[in-house]
């Protein structure tokens, strides 16, 4: 599928088997999303401009290159999508962090902002969008809108499990999100949870379960 990325590293799969595991606890849980997010992160950036300079080492000059230009924000959907910073962080130290909530509307079912606060330059930034589980794709679809309102133009979405549903409502709704992602499920269940997915992944995460 074109602009989905199905990661097919042997340490994220094996990670993500892990993750899905009934019996990984809390800590092991929040260790392992946190390390996968930044195993992903490494091909994430792959396209990152780059320019070149000179840096003296202790034997000579040498021409080489860093990252140019404005650098990565990152934007968790709270609460699920707090997990995958630490990791991305590490990576990526530079980056900046934006948050941004949504909740159901329980009369329309249309997602509500309810908190958004992203970097103050952040439409000249490339943001990658956070959150573990794609499963319907609305409130990741709403997220990224609710970006796109703030003038960003260039936006990723990373998550760690996407379900075909969730995939292809964002494909309809923002064609230009490339859609980064360790593992495709087939369907959903009644309650819109991802199958055989791995639970919730905030429950799992903060150990509210």
């Amino acid at each position: 599928m074109e602009s989905v990325f199905v990661f097919d590293h042997p340490l994220i799969q094996h990670k993500i088997s892990l993750l899905r595991d009934k019996n990984t606890n809390t800590k092991e849980f929040r260790e392992l999303v946190s390390e996968i997010a930044m195993l992903m992160g490494y091909e994430v950036t792959r396209n990152m401009p780059l320019k070149e300079v000179e840096i003296e080492t202790p034997i000579g000059i040498a021409k080489t290159n860093i990252i140019s230009g404005k650098k990565l924000g990152i934007v968790p959907i709270l609460r699920a999508g707090l997990g995958m910073v630490d990791g991305m962080l590490r990576l990526l130290p530079m980056a900046k962090v934006g948050h941004i909530g949504l909740y159901r509307d329980p009369e329309t079912l249309e997602p509500v902002e309810y908190y958004c606060k992203l970097p103050v330059d952040v439409e000249e930034r490339e943001i990658v969008v956070l959150d573990p589980m794609l499963a319907t794709g609305g409130s990741a679809s709403a997220a990224i809108q609710f970006i796109k309102n703030r003038g960003v133009q260039n936006i990723k979405l990373m998550c760690l499990i996407a379900a075909k549903a969730g995939i292809e409502r964002i494909r309809k709704d923002h064609p230009d999100v490339e859609i980064y992602c360790a593992a495709v499920d087939e369907v959903l269940n009644d309650h819109a949870y991802i199958v055989p997915g791995l639970g919730d992944a905030g429950d799992r995460l903060f150990g509210t379960k």
